[in-house]
């Protein structure tokens, strides 16, 4: 499965390289003027955001904790990814409709909410569907994309490669750990870790949401 993981990551990060280069290559008046090192720095600017952001960082890792820990049992490659691929895309959907004007409203509170529920979620090792997690991660991950979208600048193409590339790590990570976790469930310290941690993350939620419900108003 690890060799699975490694094998997805790469060719996600292939595919953001991929993105990258080929903005060297616009003809466009528009894009004429960019030397190489504007698009190094938009994509390091991506590459590094959610790495900044303690609430970006737990959201992303947590998603790929919880599609291990939430499975009601062992997961073939697709559907280990189905809510990491779904927080992913929809991050990204969100992030370009900031970058373009759009303004959704709550967006901090919002975010603070994920990170209560993924906390929650991981704490109870709580199961849902396939649909029902899929959608949920998916309604979560716009927020913190309009978020991405507010902070970051410089060429989007480059930006949202290191942003996706960033973001797919962080997802491993949590996969990986929660494979490990699994691997160890019948030690009851593993289980005490799991709900620990989950609670973690729920009370960094649940202290954000007020002053990101204070913001908003």
């Amino acid at each position: 499965m690890t060799s699975k993981l490694i094998r997805r990551t790469t060719v996600a990060c292939l595919s953001a390289l991929a993105s990258t280069a080929a903005c060297a290559h616009l003809t466009s008046d528009a894009s004429a003027h960019l030397h190489s090192a504007d698009l190094t720095a938009s994509f390091a600017q991506g590459l590094l955001h959610p790495l900044t952001g303690l609430d970006h960082l737990a959201a992303m890792v947590c998603v790929g904790l919880w599609s291990v820990l939430g499975a009601t049992q062992a997961r073939s490659g697709y559907t280990l990814w189905r809510q990491p691929t779904a927080f992913a895309l929809t991050m990204l959907l969100g992030t370009c409709l900031s970058r373009a004007g759009m303004s959704l409203p709550g967006v901090e509170p919002m975010i603070a909410a994920s990170l209560l529920i993924f906390g929650l979620l991981i704490a109870a090792r709580a199961h849902l569907s396939q649909t029902w997690g899929t959608t949920l991660v998916a309604g979560f991950a716009l927020f913190h994309g309009a978020a991405h979208g507010q902070e970051l600048g410089g060429h989007i193409v480059a930006t949202l490669g290191g942003l996706l590339m960033s973001t797919v790590g962080l997802h491993v990570a949590g996969i990986y750990l929660g494979q490990r976790i699994q691997e160890h469930q019948h030690v009851p310290a593993s289980r005490w870790i799991t709900r620990l941690a989950g609670m973690g993350v729920a009370a960094m939620g649940l202290a954000a949401m007020g002053p990101a419900l204070a913001a908003s108003l």
